[in-house]
């Protein structure tokens, strides 16, 4: 993506989805309609013990011949911010997200966005973690570096929901890059 202006970035669309405890053909279903057909996979680990229907082989299986599937690893959750290091995010009240938001800074992640943006400029992907909804899952960060780079966002809620998704309130953007301060009245 790297060739592309910001005016062609500004064109790309993204979706994010949740698969929580849904049965397959539900989340196909939010999919299709949509108009989604790649599903990047940004579980740390793309399986699930509970539901073995969201588990990568039963996915790559399942998926029918229009929807591509690709697990974008570099884009996983569970990031650790090593002990002792400190965090421009304090903002983040929950560690696991603020872990998280210290890794956007790193060149994995970079990475992980830059290549979701590309097929993004050939398609129509939307991103998938086991949350069901984007506030309780790192989709919700993917989320806010996809909208500094100009890219339209929208949340899968349900099969008749579709929600266009806003860079988080307490979220600060300077040079392209994202922080999440602790407020200064705390």
């Amino acid at each position: 993506m790297s060739e592309n202006s910001a005016a062609d970035r500004a064109t790309l669309r993204v979706f994010t989805i949740g698969h929580s405890t849904r049965a397959f053909d539900e989340v196909l279903a939010m999919l299709q309609e949509n108009g989604v057909d790649e599903l990047a996979d940004v579980r740390s680990f793309p399986s699930s013990r509970k539901f073995p229907q969201w588990n990568q082989a039963a996915i790559q299986h399942a998926l029918p011949d229009d929807i591509r599937y690709r697990w974008i690893e570099d884009l996983g959750g569970r990031r650790h911010t090593p002990a002792g290091v400190p965090s421009v995010n304090g903002g983040w009240r929950v560690k696991a997200f603020r872990d998280y938001a210290d890794y956007m800074a790193t060149d994995g992640f970079r990475s992980g966005l830059a290549e979701l943006m590309d097929v993004a400029a050939v398609s129509v992907p939307a991103i998938m973690c086991s949350e069901a909804v984007p506030w309780r899952c790192h989709r919700r960060l993917i989320t806010d570096a996809l909208i500094v780079a100009g890219v339209e966002v929208f949340d899968i809620m349900s099969p008749t929901s579709t929600t266009p998704a806003e860079l988080t309130e307490f979220a600060r953007v300077h040079d392209g890059a994202i922080t999440y301060p602790r407020p200064e009245s705390e």
